[in-house]
């Protein structure tokens, strides 16, 4: 039996911030058995990148609720912008982030729930704007990925297309909202695990399930 869970997430995605933890424990605890596949979904792409000023109300909003319901905190330096979206210089943007996760791939397959994480907690903890490109050297290091490798793969055409490529997998999955967390068991049967925000023990026991209903058809 080949199976594999992909998580469908967005680096500018609040719940998906506030969700990190629970998939990486999902993911140490059955990264033996079950590959891990991050796909990014694309919430933010438009031609016309708008300021931040455009959604921060929402999102001051937001991050109340989601630190109420997953006990995650979002960062000063992060709320500075929410809370000062006049003075910020941020326009949010979902493509470079996937492409980042698209190169960071190639580097290290297994480790792609982490580095997900990893990019949500520098944007909604420490307020790096992952739009620029400098936003990602710290990674780099941590992971050992080659900055000048990294950075020229980042403005490359082919890249962009495979995050583009991600983005469409999402629709085809019919992915509305995220995170979202599907488990597939063969070429055409995926099972939604998750739609929005889900504990540990809810995702865990779901994904047992499966496995036991697979197994025993």
């Amino acid at each position: 039996m080949s199976v594999t869970i992909y998580y469908c997430y967005d680096a500018y995605c609040g719940w998906c911030y506030g969700f990190s933890p629970v998939i990486k424990k999902i993911a140490d605890k059955y990264r033996q058995n079950i590959p891990f596949e991050v796909l990014s979904g694309g919430m933010i792409i438009s031609e016309q990148a708008q300021p931040i000023s455009v959604t921060a109300g929402y999102i001051k909003e937001a991050c109340k609720t989601v630190e109420k319901y997953t006990g995650i905190r979002f960062g000063e330096d992060f709320l500075w912008h929410i809370n000062n979206p006049d003075l910020s210089d941020w326009f949010p943007n979902s493509e470079k982030p996937a492409i980042a996760m698209c190169i960071f791939k190639e580097y290290h397959p297994d480790e792609q729930v982490a580095f997900a994480a990893d990019l949500q907690y520098a944007l909604n903890y420490e307020g790096r704007d992952l739009d620029d490109d400098e936003a990602y050297r710290h990674l780099l290091e941590k992971w050992n990925i080659p900055a000048t490798d990294f950075y020229t793969k980042l403005h490359q055409e082919d890249y962009k297309e495979k995050a583009y490529y991600e983005f469409g997998l999402c629709k085809q999955l019919q992915v509305t909202g995220f995170p979202a967390v599907f488990l597939q068991v063969n070429e055409s049967k995926f099972y939604l695990l998750a739609k929005g925000y889900t504990d540990y023990e809810t995702l865990q026991q779901r994904i047992d399930n499966v496995l036991k209903e697979v197994k025993q058809a």
